[in-house]
């Protein structure tokens, strides 16, 4: 089994972690902001720890980080704030598995923005893939309660919210990969932990500037909810760590469409964690999903 199939599976898990734990600090005294910004702040000491260790282990130095480098992970980083925010929001709106299921909107959209800003194209039997978990998606943009025209339907504030998660985390996951591609150097441990660690840390300062001016008071509430939302910052610390490395040793789309085996985790979550009900309308939409996945592994 290839590395980059390894170590998605694994960012998958600890990604499914870390939004169960944001999802409860979102329902205590943490607003969306403030639970998202509790990643970044609880992530970055062990991401450095952990970078700083492999460096002086391996003997090997920080590589050039250039201009290029840095448009891209700025890029990647400001979409991963905004599309977490929009996250933690949408758990407001639905259960945890169908707000996992209305972010990987992510896949489709990140082959788009791949192709734009990369030139990385997707094969044909891709894209079939791709399309299959769109029909899953579709099968979950109903809101219970809601009736009407299907226009209606669909224009409710947690499609609107799963939407905008899916395209802020496609330029976030091809961000990281174009500013991973940057660093001159061939072990990809290295190349991941050193632009998660840039990322990180520009993610953080740009949060604690924000929320400082806007969200007065969020800062202290993040530091008093520590006993949980460190574990925010370490499985996301985990999780994003597997996923750079993903991204610096296969095409950004590949590893989001196989990172939908991350829809079995969080109905787990939702069902044994959560006590919340699944519908068969649901089912059938992360089934469709979960053959966009077989698909696509066949595929490569």
């Amino acid at each position: 089994m290839d590395l980059w199939i390894i170590v998605t599976i694994a960012a998958a898990f600890f990604q499914t972690l870390r939004f169960m734990v944001q999802k409860v600090l979102s329902m205590g005294g943490l607003s969306a902001t403030g639970s998202t910004f509790a990643r970044f702040a609880y992530a970055f000491p062990p991401a450095l720890l952990i970078t700083g260790l492999y460096i002086a282990l391996t003997g090997q130095s920080v590589p050039a980080l250039g201009p290029l480098f840095w448009a891209y992970a700025l890029t990647g980083g400001t979409g991963q704030i905004l599309a977490t925010i929009c996250v933690v929001a949408l758990f407001r709106q639905r259960n945890f598995a169908v707000g996992i299921t209305f972010k990987k909107t992510e896949v489709i959209q990140t082959a788009l923005v791949g192709l734009v800003l990369l030139g990385e194209g997707l094969s044909p039997v891709g894209w079939w893939a791709i399309l299959i978990g769109l029909v899953g998606v579709l099968l979950l943009s109903d809101m219970p309660g809601v009736s009407g025209h299907w226009l209606r339907r669909l224009g409710n504030r947690a499609v609107a919210l799963g939407l905008a998660s899916g395209l802020f985390f496609a330029f976030s996951a091809v961000g990281y990969r174009g500013a991973s591609l940057q660093l001159e150097v061939s072990d990809p441990f290295l190349r991941a932990s050193v632009t998660l660690c840039c990322v990180v840390l520009s993610q953080f300062l740009a949060m604690a500037l924000w929320m400082r001016l806007a969200e007065p008071g969020q800062i202290t509430a993040v530091w008093r909810a520590r006993k949980v939302a460190i574990w925010v910052g370490l499985t996301s610390m985990a999780g994003s760590l597997c996923w750079f490395t993903a991204f610096t040793l296969q095409n950004a789309a590949y590893v989001q469409a196989l990172g939908q085996v991350e829809l079995v985790f969080s109905l787990i979550a939702s069902v044994m964690f959560f006590k919340e009900r699944v519908t068969r309308r649901e089912l059938a939409g992360i089934g469709f999903l979960a053959l966009s996945i077989l698909v696509l592994v066949l595929a490569l």
